[in-house]
């Protein structure tokens, strides 16, 4: 029998794409993430019925809020960042990790120091290769990497509004790579946030009713611990939860299959197999997958998927959970990469679970 060829449908349009680029180069560095989430919410509210922001900034879009059963579509919404840490006599700034922040790509790279006078601009110093001649090289580390923001003194630094605590955040900006990638900085996750974003707009630009609550979730502080998550699945007691995230491309240099596993941008969502992840909801997925012919891989993530998944699934006596994953090349730099059709294919797959999730289902694995 001949393989039955995938044909792409294209989903995300121009205007939603002007969205994404502006939502990405906008800065949402953890436990800071109320200027992305006032973008993301200000995009969502036509297409859907309430808001509400919690203490912490976690931003959740509702529609059909009346009803009693509910469902959760999820992602996170802050980047990593780092925190002034400690400034020399010199006027040179030294830093600490804000998430899971890479110190061997800070050297040579431009930032924003967020006070509260304003953006200061500042770079990764790093020795000139001159000067390392002869001598055994020094890899970056958390104790010899340092910003430069121009300053002579820790009075002039200090001028400027730059104290211990300041966040700051990497400067580069979104851009399309040979009309296949999306590239930028904290695609992981705010690549989630847009996704389910597109779901409520097909949602509403389709008129389509759902027979349950629909919360579009965006969550904070994932990068530290799946805090924001935890918090607001408290709050909502959802009885479904769909969580979307960025999984690792394994297909560049320096990466082991064997360990990794073998994924690809380009070739569709992942979904995961773990103990947070509920057996018959991931059932339900692969079969949307199958039958709206919606490429997808596999993904077995042993003991925790390590997303926001494992907050809900563990919250309010177990909730029925299960992640889709988005793959992405150089996770946790400033060129993170995702292919164009993945995304169209993971806002497809999410739409089409939640056209096919009934109220009076049984997600109990024994029955």
């Amino acid at each position: 029998m001949a393989k039955k060829e995938n044909k792409h449908i294209p989903v995300v349009t121009e205007q939603s794409l002007q969205f994404f680029e502006k939502y990405i180069n906008n800065p949402s560095p953890t436990g800071y993430e109320w200027e992305g989430q006032r973008l993301w919410l200000d995009y969502l509210k036509p297409y859907v019925d309430e808001h509400f922001v919690d203490n912490y900034g976690t931003a959740v879009a509702v529609i059909n809020p009346e009803a009693p059963y509910r469902v959760v579509i999820e992602a996170h919404a802050d980047e990593i960042s780092w925190y002034v840490n400690y400034i020399n006599k010199e006027g040179l700034i030294y830093v600490i990790r804000n998430g899971g922040s890479d110190h061997q790509i800070a050297p040579s790279k431009r930032v924003n120091i967020h006070t509260e006078k304003g953006i200061v601009k500042a770079v990764f110093g790093w020795p000139a290769i001159h000067t390392r001649s002869g001598e055994k090289e020094e890899a970056p580390s958390l104790k010899n990497i340092f910003l430069d923001c121009g300053c002579t003194s820790a009075e002039e630094v200090e001028k400027l509004g730059i104290h211990v605590g300041c966040v700051i955040t990497y400067d580069d900006e979104f851009m399309v790579l040979n009309d296949r990638y999306y590239v930028g900085r904290a695609l992981d996750n705010r690549a989630g946030g847009f996704m389910i974003a597109e779901v409520a707009r097909l949602l509403k630009e389709n008129k389509k009713t759902l027979p349950f609550a629909l919360y579009i979730v965006n969550s904070v502080q994932e990068e530290i611990g799946l805090r924001g998550a935890e918090m607001i699945a408290h709050r909502i007691k959802p009885h479904v939860a769909i969580v979307t995230d960025v999984t690792h491309d394994t297909q560049t240099p320096m990466i082991n299959k064997i360990s990794q596993g073998d994924l690809a941008c380009g070739k569709g969502p992942v979904v995961s197999y773990a103990p947070a992840v509920q057996t018959n909801l991931n059932k339900l997925l692969i079969r949307v997958a199958e039958n709206n012919n919606i490429p997808f891989q596999r993904q077995a993530s042993s003991r925790s998927t390590g997303t926001d998944t494992d907050a809900f699934a563990y919250s309010n006596d177990g909730v029925v959970s299960a992640l889709i994953s988005l793959p992405l090349r150089y996770m946790h730099t400033t060129v993170e990469m995702i292919h164009k059709e993945d995304v169209d294919n993971v806002i497809r797959l999410i739409y089409e679970s939640l056209l096919n999730i009934e109220v009076d289902h049984d997600f109990r694995s024994i029955k």
